[in-house]
């Protein structure tokens, strides 16, 4: 099968389109065939080994794992021998330890059915980011129905999902972008959208703001959280290479304890309930994947230097 091979950490240089094996499902697993796949900020980490704390993980000199990409859709190929819930020829979308290639096997808990109104390339767009933001918005933002709600890098894939969903969930919606992005923003159905190149959004007061460019000090962005709000880190790229911008995941809780705000971090993993929500959610028409572009399997490494360089609006797919 063609794939997305990296023998070693580094930037997008490192990733090689190649002709490998393709993989055998073990009893307890699913064979795909990926027809796209989705960049996410992930991919960079893993890529480059950055910050050094993922390689714990992933492999202290060089990558266990070559092939890259988590987020995927496509069409079940085989099915292992205690594999009872799917069969060959299901449309499916969910988790995959390696999505940038023709074939990749998961388990059945990390896929569900795919959303019939969707493409595979909408569909492959929305496990890491959507479930992300679900969780900040649900589960640790506790969002509720006529809160108002700053939503900072709106404009990104994570920030595209939460401006909807905190839409749906009844909040008022303001989004946090750059100059190229406000259209974007605004088309995703915000209340309000600034620009943060000549915007304060200091002076304005929000029950709950996500943090998800994480590239502003933490007591900077609390000035504009009421009196009792509540501010979700869902990402943060400083912090060095040791950390990263993990380091606020840890400090979030602990900061509550010496505020009046509720500080929390978000390290969330796509699972099979949000993945039926979100589904479900898509299909009745309460959000559409934004889509910058599309590219084929064999431009993925262009495809992650665009993301990194933060110009996409929404996701980056790949068709593969």
């Amino acid at each position: 099968m063609k794939a997305i091979v990296q023998d070693t950490y580094g930037n997008a240089d490192v990733l090689q389109f190649r002709v490998v094996p393709a993989p055998t499902p073990k009893p307890d697993e699913v064979l795909v065939q990926v027809r796209a796949s989705a960049v996410d900020a992930g991919v960079w980490h893993l890529m480059t080994g950055l910050p050094y704390l993922v390689r714990l993980a992933t492999g202290l000199r060089r990558p266990r794992k070559p092939i890259l990409g988590m987020d995927m859709a496509g069409t079940v190929e085989a099915v292992g021998a205690n594999v009872t819930e799917f069969a060959p020829g299901d449309d499916v979308f969910g988790i995959c330890g390696s999505a940038f290639a023709e074939y990749a096997t998961t388990k059945p808990a990390k896929i569900t059915a795919k959303p019939k109104n969707l493409t595979y390339e909408q569909a492959a767009a929305i496990p890491t980011s959507a479930t992300t933001a679900l969780n900040a918005l649900r589960d640790k933002g506790e969002v509720q129905a006529g809160q108002r709600v700053l939503i900072i890098g709106a404009g990104g894939g994570v920030g595209s999902y939460a401006v909807q969903l905190a839409k749906m969930f009844g909040a008022d919606v303001t989004g946090l972008c750059s100059t190229a992005k406000v259209d974007f923003v605004q088309s995703l159905g915000a209340d309000e959208v600034l620009d943060y190149t000549k915007d304060d959004f200091t002076r304005d007061e929000f029950d709950l703001i996500l943090d998800i460019a994480g590239n502003r000090p933490m007591n900077y962005v609390r000035k504009a959280l009421s009196a009792r709000g509540t501010l979700v880190v869902v990402g943060g790229e400083d912090g060095g290479k040791i950390m990263g911008g993990t380091q606020w995941m840890f400090k979030a809780p602990l900061l509550s304890l010496f505020t009046k705000h509720r500080v929390r971090g978000v390290i969330s993993l796509a699972n099979k309930k949000d993945l039926e929500l979100l589904r479900d959610l898509a299909e009745a028409g309460k959000f559409t994947p934004a889509i910058d572009r599309v590219h084929p399997l064999s431009e993925v490494p262009e495809a992650v230097a665009y993301a990194q360089a933060g110009k996409a609006k929404g996701k980056i797919a790949i068709t593969v």
